[in-house]
């Protein structure tokens, strides 16, 4: 069996992916620190930082079961636009497998040191985590699996990152859902809407495939607009600090991927090609802002 370096298992992960769940962990600790929520002490700092990398070993460990799943069902093959380790064989089916169960074991055993360190009420949501990754090519063969990410990363994160950093259970934090969530499902949605022909000789149904394929790129777009003008209406609202409007300095990456998708009808499918690591990107860029502005609120 070929052996592998570092950096091939590193890519294996689909790293450039690795923002939408890093993301909103950080931008709910900056949000904390805006409330003056965050308790005294070293403690929940470091549940911070811990968090971080717990949500990212997950995430990878997701990612590579998606990509074993999708192999093994036949929706990646010599004909899509896929992860090339497997159809290839520059990995086999079994070196993925394993891999997948180390990173979600290694993911599940910090989320436990995590839980230790802030109450058993975080089993709840990190439990509901975990099995919803596990599901998550299931549900996304079934049409589910953008409803499915949008509640791990855009509320499970929040609300678990939240509990883990003050040891309770804060609703309010859940204000940072929708627009993470939105961008994070984007990041899906762009992907599938690009494989919906191949998905489709597989035998498999994704939203995607659902809505057909204007509607999905329609949908796309609104997706770019939707995280601003939420975001607009809260501070309008008084329930974010207006510095967090610093996150509207991600339209440019927005109307970049907003005219690509809107292109659809004279590219068509190709449209949408490359528009999910651009969205990761996004994410970065909006979610890394809101963090910042949240941050300096809190340090006013």
């Amino acid at each position: 069996m070929k052996k592998h370096g570092f950096k091939e298992w590193f890519t294996a992960t689909r790293f450039w992916s690795f923002p939408v769940s890093a993301m909103p962990v950080i931008a709910t600790y900056a949000y904390l620190i805006s409330e003056g929520l965050i308790p005294a002490g070293i403690k929940p700092h470091l549940v911070a930082l811990l968090s971080v990398l717990g949500v990212i070993l997950l995430h990878a460990g997701g990612n590579v079961l998606s990509d074993w799943f999708d192999y093994r069902s036949g929706v990646d093959n010599e004909n899509a636009f896929a992860v090339p380790n497997l159809v290839f064989h520059k990995f086999e089916p079994g070196e993925y497998f394993r891999f997948s169960i180390w990173l979600l074991a290694a993911g599940a055993l910090l989320g436990l040191l995590i839980c230790y360190l802030s109450g058993i009420g975080l089993l709840l949501i990190g439990g509901a985590g975990f099995l919803l990754t596990l599901l998550y090519s299931f549900l996304k063969y079934h049409a589910l699996g953008d409803l499915d990410i949008f509640v791990i990363f855009g509320v499970l994160t929040v609300a678990g990152a939240a509990y883990a950093i003050t040891g309770a259970f804060l609703p309010e934090a859940l204000i940072l859902c929708l627009p993470i969530g939105i961008i994070t499902v984007s990041v899906l949605h762009a992907n599938n809407a690009y494989d919906t022909d191949t998905d489709h000789e597989a035998g498999i149904k994704t939203f995607a495939m659902l809505i057909g394929r204007k509607a999905s790129a329609l949908l796309y777009c609104s997706y770019m607009v939707i995280p601003f003008i939420y975001m607009v209406a809260v501070v309008i609202l008084g329930r974010l600090h207006p510095l967090s409007l610093l996150c509207l300095l991600a339209i440019v990456p927005a109307s970049k991927n907003f005219r690509q998708a809107a292109s659809y009808g004279k590219l068509g499918l190709e449209a949408m090609k490359g528009l999910d690591q651009a969205t990761a990107q996004m994410q970065l860029v909006f979610s890394g802002l809101l963090s910042v502005g949240l941050l300096i609120s809190g340090l006013l």
